[in-house]
This record gives C-alpha cells, sequence and structure tokens, in this order.
C-alpha cells in the first residue's frame, strides 16, 4: 500500500504548500530572495528538477551538478523540502540527436521533433535506460541530503505525448499481446479477426492501430490503450525501482492530469506512494468546480480515501488555451480550499517566478512578473498562513456513502468509432451524474467496478458500456445485499473484448435492472425528447442524446417517453429485487430532472449531506484519527449565504485572514467565502 508517509506529514508540519520552482531559468543571485519571499508566503516544499536534464546532463554521461547542489542546500538551509523531480520528462537535444528512434511517432506516421517537451517513446530502451541512468546519479547524490522530501517521477505522464505508434513500440505491443492472449488463436478469437478478414497467422503481421483506410479494429484499439497505459507505467517503475533501492524511505509520486484518457489511473494507483494531481478548472465556465470536485473525489479514490496531493494549479490565468481567464479576487483561495475539502493535503502550483522566455511566459506564478506589490502575491502568502494555522487537517480522511463507477477500459471503448451516437462520452456522462449529488452536498468516491461496493448506501453508474460479466454479477450481488443502484443507458454493453453480450446486455445487470432494451433510439444533434411522470402525472421533463425501446421484466415504469415513435414507452425505471433497489435511466435527463430523481433515489437510499446548505454551498467533512470533526464551507456563489450549523462550531481560519468570530451554530459566507470549522470546547 506505499511508503510510510508519517515522517514527511512531521516534516511539513502541516499542509503542503508551495510550487514548482525553475530557478535555473534565473540568476544565482536571485535564488536568496527566493528563499525570503518563500518564507514569507509559508512555502514548505517546492518541486524542483523537473525540467533539468539538460542542464544537469549537458553531453551524454557528462553531468553537472554543482548549480543543483547549491539550490538544494540552500532549501534545507530554509527550511523548504525538496519534491526532487528525476528530471525525464523532456529529454534534452543530444538524445535525439544521437538516437533518433527514441523520438514518438504518431498515428499518422510523423515522428514528432525535439524543441517541446515529453519527445520520447515510452517502450523505447534507449529512452528507459538513459533515463534510468540519470535517476541513479540524482538518487545515489542526494540520498541523504536534507532537503530531500519526496521524489517526483517524470512530469504528467501523457499529457501530450498520450501513445506513439513506431516500430519499437510495434514491437513491444507484440510482446504485450503474448502475454495477454498467449497464442494468436485467441487473440484472433478475442479481435473478432473473422471480420474484414483480419485473422492473424504470424504474430509478426500485427501492428498498431495507425492511420488506415477505415476505422481500425476496435478491440485492437483498445488493447493498444491499455498496451500504452502499461508502457507509460514501465517507465515509471524504472524510475521508482532505483528510487525505491537507493531511498528505500522516500515516498515517490508522479502528478496525474484531469483528462489523461491514456493512463489508467486505477491501474497506476498501488505504484503510487501518495496520489499526486494537477487541477486547472477554466475560470471562463461558472461550474467548473463541479468537474474539478470530481477528480478531486477520484483523487482520493484511488489510493481509497488516502489524502492526495495538489501538486499544481494556477494562481491566476494559465496560457495554453485559446482564450486564458485570470481568476477573479478569491477565486484561488477558494478552489485550494476546495481541493482541501475533498482530501487534498497538499496545495502547490506552476510556479513560484512567471518565465521571462518560453512557452509558458504568459502562465501565472507565486510570484507574478509584476512583483510582490500584487494582488496575486498578497493572496499567496495570506493562503499560506492559512493553511499554517490547521495542521491537524493533515491525513484526516472523507467519508462517502456514494460511489460512481468509472473503468478506463470501457471510457477507451465507448469513444471509439461506429457506436450510435458520438454524443455518449466518459466526461459528459460522468457529470451528468455527479452534478446533482455535488449540488446536493453529496459526497461521492470514485471508484472501479472491481472495487468492493458493499459499504455504499448508493451506487451510480454512468453509461459503464464494457462491463465484464464479473462486474454485472457484482452489480446483481450488491442490489440483493440491500444497495441502491442507478444505471444509465448503453451500459453493460459489451465484455472486456468489446463483444456484445448474448441478447444485448449483460445478463446478470439485466436480471438486476428488470428490464431488456429492444432498440437504441439515438437522438438528432441537440436534440430531445419530452418524459412525463418521474415527479407527477403533469410534469414534463426533457431527455437528450438518447432514447431507447425499454421492455420490462420485473421492473416498474417510472417514466415515460412523452413524444416522437416512442410515445408510452418507458423512459425511467425502477426495480425491487430483494431488500436493494435498481433504477434504470433510458435517456439523459434534463439537469432540473436528474437532480429531482437523484434526491428521491438517495432519499430511498439513506444519503444524505453532511451539512444542509443554500445553493452554491459546499459543505465537506474532514475526520481525524482522534476524534476532530472538520467542516469545511465554500460559498462558490455570487451572493453572500447565511449558514445554519448543527452544533456551535468555531472558525480556525478567524483571526488569520478571516475577522475573530465567537463560536456560534451560524455563519455568514460572503462570495468565494470559505470556512474551517471544528466544534467550541467549554
Amino acid at each position: 500500500m506505499g511508503k510510510d508517509l508519517t515522517a514527511l506529514r512531521s516534516r511539513l508540519g502541516g499542509p503542503a504548500y508551495g510550487c514548482d520552482y525553475n530557478p535555473e531559468q534565473w540568476p544565482e543571485e536571485v535564488w536568496a530572495e527566493d528563499m525570503r519571499l518563500m518564507r514569507q508566503a509559508g512555502v514548505n516544499l517546492v518541486s524542483v528538477g523537473i525540467f533539468s536534464w539538460a542542464k544537469i546532463e549537458p553531453r551524454p554521461g557528462e553531468y553537472d551538478f554543482g548549480w543543483f547542489d547549491r539550490l538544494m542546500d540552500l532549501l534545507a538551509a530554509n527550511g523548504i523540502g525538496a519534491c526532487l523531480a528525476t528530471m525525464t520528462a523532456s529529454p534534452p537535444p543530444w538524445l535525439a540527436r544521437l538516437h533518433p528512434e527514441t523520438l514518438p511517432i504518431t498515428a499518422t506516421g510523423v515522428r514528432l521533433a525535439p524543441g517541446s517537451r515529453q519527445q520520447f517513446c515510452p517502450s523505447s530502451p534507449v529512452y528507459r535506460d538513459h533515463a534510468r541512468r540519470l535517476v541513479e546519479q540524482i538518487a545515489t547524490r542526494y540520498r541523504d541530503h536534507p532537503a530531500l522530501a519526496l521524489w517526483h517521477v517524470n512530469n504528467e505522464y501523457g499529457c501530450h505525448m498520450n501513445a506513439c505508434y513506431c516500430e519499437v513500440s510495434a514491437a513491444a505491443f507484440r510482446e504485450w499481446l503474448r502475454d495477454r492472449y498467449g497464442d494468436l488463436a485467441t487473440l484472433n478469437a478475442a479481435w473478432y479477426t473473422d471480420f474484414w478478414s483480419q485473422q492473424y497467422g504470424e504474430w509478426d503481421e500485427i501492428g498498431v492501430p495507425s492511420l488506415a483506410p477505415y476505422h481500425p479494429n476496435p478491440t485492437q484499439s483498445i488493447d493498444f490503450s491499455r498496451f500504452t497505459s502499461d508502457a507509460f507505467l514501465g517507465c515509471f517503475r524504472t524510475e521508482k525501482e532505483v528510487l525505491s533501492r537507493l531511498t528505500p524511505e522516500v515516498p515517490v509520486t508522479t502528478n496525474f492530469i484531469h483528462e489523461g484518457p491514456a493512463i489508467d489511473l486505477f491501474g497506476w494507483a498501488e505504484d503510487q506512494d501518495l496520489i499526486a494531481f494537477d487541477s486547472y478548472p477554466d475560470p471562463f465556465e461558472a461550474d467548473s468546480h463541479i468537474a474539478a470536485g470530481f477528480h478531486y473525489d477520484l483523487m482520493r479514490s484511488l489510493r481509497h480515501g488516502q489524502p492526495w496531493f495538489l501538486m499544481e494549479q494556477a494562481t491566476a490565468a494559465v496560457n495554453w488555451r485559446e482564450r486564458n481567464a485570470m481568476k477573479a479576487p478569491g477565486a484561488m483561495r477558494l478552489g485550494s480550499w476546495q481541493a482541501v475539502a475533498q482530501g487534498a493535503d497538499a496545495v502547490m502550483f506552476f510556479q513560484w517566478r512567471a518565465s521571462r522566455g518560453g512557452t509558458e511566459k504568459f502562465h501565472a506564478a507565486m510570484v507574478p512578473h509584476t512583483g510582490t506589490d500584487t494582488r496575486i502575491f498578497r493572496e499567496v502568502c495570506e493562503l499560506g498562513a492559512e493553511l499554517a494555522a490547521v495542521p491537524g487537517l493533515v491525513d484526516s480522511r472523507v467519508h462517502a456513502d456514494t460511489a460512481l463507477l468509472l473503468d478506463w477500459s470501457s471510457w477507451w471503448a465507448l469513444e471509439r468509432d461506429s457506436h450510435p451516437s458520438v454524443d455518449v462520452t466518459r466526461g459528459e456522462a460522468e457529470l451528468a451524474h455527479y452534478a446533482p449529488l455535488f449540488e446536493a452536498g453529496v459526497t461521492c468516491d470514485v471508484v472501479h467496478p472491481e472495487r468492493d461496493l458493499s459499504g455504499y448506501r448508493l451506487v451510480v453508474v454512468p453509461n459503464l458500456y464494457l462491463m465484464t460479466e464479473s462486474v454485472a454479477e457484482r452489480l446483481l450481488a450488491y442490489v440483493r445485499g440491500g444497495g441502491h443502484l442507478v444505471v444509465s443507458f448503453f451500459s453493460g454493453i459489451v465484455d472486456e473484448n468489446d463483444h456484445i453480450h448474448p441478447g444485448g446486455m449483460a445478463p446478470a445487470l439485466r436480471e438486476t435492472l428488470g428490464v431488456w432494451v429492444e432498440e437504441f433510439w439515438a437522438l438528432p444533434e441537440a436534440g430531445t425528447v419530452a418524459v412525463t411522470g418521474l415527479a407527477g402525472s403533469d410534469s414534463t421533463g426533457t431527455g437528450r442524446i438518447w432514447s431507447e425501446v425499454i421492455r420490462l421484466e420485473g421492473a416498474q415504469s417510472l417514466a415515460e417517453f412523452a413524444e416522437g415513435e416512442l410515445v408510452g414507452s418507458p423512459a425511467v425505471t425502477r426495480h425491487q429485487l430483494d431488500s436493494g433497489v435498481a433504477w434504470y435511466l433510458g435517456t439523459r435527463l434534463d439537469a432540473a430532472t436528474m437532480r429531482g430523481l437523484l434526491d428521491r433515489v438517495r432519499g430511498e437510499a439513506g444519503v444524505a449531506p453532511d451539512l444542509a446548505v443554500p445553493p452554491g454551498v459546499q459543505a465537506v467533512t474532514r475526520h481525524a484519527e482522534d476524534g476532530t470533526r472538520f467542516l469545511l464551507l465554500l460559498n462558490h456563489g455570487d451572493e453572500p449565504a447565511e449558514i445554519t450549523l448543527d452544533q456551535p462550531m468555531v472558525d480556525l481560519l478567524a483571526g488569520v485572514t478571516e475577522p475573530d468570530r465567537e463560536s456560534s451554530t451560524a455563519i455568514r459566507l460572503g462570495s468565494r467565502g470559505v470556512a474551517v470549522l471544528t466544534a467550541a470546547t467549554d
């Protein structure tokens, strides 16, 4: 389950607070000023060396650590821990010159050039060997350095280069397939190669799913996605092996990204000593905090509730969107505390000083181009003071009675071509189910379908297209055992090989739901269909994306399609099965109707929010081992909110940046306001 994090927590003394620090971009005389300002801001951890390979190893086998030694010593002298990167995320130009075969190739056959970052093939033994040698040098040199607190392997795997289609990758893919299938007969059956005359007679006939005259074999494509995730994981493990051998007590992590289809995070989680995540919600999107919340709940769930690290975020605007929105005053603070509320034990940024040159020169930083006499730096210092005031939050846990299911194989399969509708996507599906729960104040875990679900009162399944029979059996057992289950359309359609289940749905899921689906009726782009009956016989909601012909096999129809060819046909069903209940949704309900439905479902399941709060306010509880309860309140709304508490509580931020408050059973939060409450003591 990973290394003991007690020493890291003790060293930091509270939540981690800091940033990516890239001092190689600045003259050394600036570094002392950096240390002074970091102490002023409350920084206790910085990620260093992420993009330093070319400076540390300017020529093959020739190392220049002198400047980095001085940096590490400076951090130690100022009591700042180093989240020390392995520097392998951006190979130096000499590697591409000497070994062009390490450069990745796209599905269209184009070899990508150096001059950016992540220009490596994850299957390349040459790249891995050079990376391993570098990591050996770094770990050997700094294994006993007092600044070393945490290892940071590579950076944002799969962010820009999310698959390689070169011959090296093809050969590695074939070996991966041999391990998975054993023989060609099994592979041909799994890939359904009788279709389109695709049978393979020799392993060397198999390639990667590069650009072809028409759609490639779907199972081959899904397997290639599985292989690619494993190839990147192989790179991570190569480096982690060195680190764990030379520094067995130092935790190891890498930073995941928010939209990472290349990396199966569930498959990676057990290799991390702690989960780290980079979060960049778009300020132009009014509900971006909800999508962020989904990812925060996922990060917390990856290692079964273990607190995670927010490794990167922006103090203000980023540089890489078409239009880069500035964060309003208080928004950075609010977003940071949201991550903490949902389980983060670290708040960190990219980066310390805004770069004067390079691609990211317009990306915000803790110290902006305009210096320290700025709103941004003042907010940075205030947030650092607040985090330092709540050391007891560290390692407290968030508990959830509700789980949403997510599976990367299903994601890869769901978004393949040749399906009834391109509008059914993983991101849209997850948020359509998550947002109503978030808005109702319900804390959710986001878990793999193979996870033990028995501890949850409510399980929500958003369009889990690929479902193994074992998962279907688990859902059946969950409902029979008294669980409450919500399943949306186009779930349980195919098995792990993307083959349609007999009868069009996994048999155990069909039994669970008490329905079978005769026909899919995809809706046109932006098309809708009226749905009636959910909130009463006269109420009408709207469905979008999808409709279908549902036949009842024990379930009760609770809502019907009210127009079109399917008028009168079930749209939403409920199936009482032993002591549990399974709901089925045959369309994507509008937000208000979906909220009403899920409110009813969670009411039956006994799922309640941590605290009844006004719209726009988020309330999450973190529980410490000693029984202390921390209630975090965040006002995402545009207006002040009055919140009634369930007992007298005190605000731990009072007197730090907030006014002093007496213990009370009520609190007023301004727009973008935050409170961290705990029970008042006599």
